[in-house]
């Protein structure tokens, strides 16, 4: 079966709430660090010349990755579980396919952070005995997440192998 199995486009975007989510985490990041540099800044007079290029840097970055970065995600991210493995396609910069076999597969597995239970987000990960074999599929509804970790459940326990 394995044999079988090609790397292809996966069927499933991810859900259009995805933009919001990435959007909202890198405005809440970029809060973060630029408040943090800029009371340095602030506090510290003998640093100015010094921050004052990097806070710069650092805000043309955060510029890009709130602007960009997550339609550029929606655009590229695309998933797929299937009766024989688990297809990803992720990556804005860079992008990464990844095809997991139902028999490697030894734990799948849900989170939904704050921001995405409030979206109605949640995130996928199935994880093999390998150290690169994990597919995290993030901006799914919840409700399809949790449909297709139950149906990746039940075809894995029915699916001969050990995993490894």
């Amino acid at each position: 079966m394995e044999a079988s199995l090609t790397l292809r486009p996966p069927r499933h975007r991810l859900d259009r709430r995805f933009i919001t989510w990435r959007t909202l985490q890198a405005v809440l990041w970029s809060i973060g660090v630029l408040g943090t540099l800029g009371a340095i800044w602030g506090y510290a007079e003998s640093a100015r010349p010094y921050l004052g290029p990097v806070i710069l840097a650092v805000a043309v970055t955060y510029a890009v990755n709130i602007t960009v970065m997550p339609y550029a995600r929606y655009r590229t991210h695309r998933w797929e579980a299937t009766e024989d493995a688990v297809y990803a396609l992720s990556g804005w910069l860079t992008r990464e396919w990844k095809v997991v076999p139902i028999s490697r597969i030894q734990s799948i597995d849900t989170e939904i952070g704050p921001l995405q239970r409030w979206l109605g987000l949640a995130s996928i990960t199935v994880t093999t005995a390998s150290s690169e074999g994990k597919i995290t599929i993030e901006g799914v509804d919840a409700k399809i997440a949790e449909e297709t970790v139950d149906r990746l459940r039940e075809v894995t326990a029915a699916t001969p192998g050990d995993a490894t």
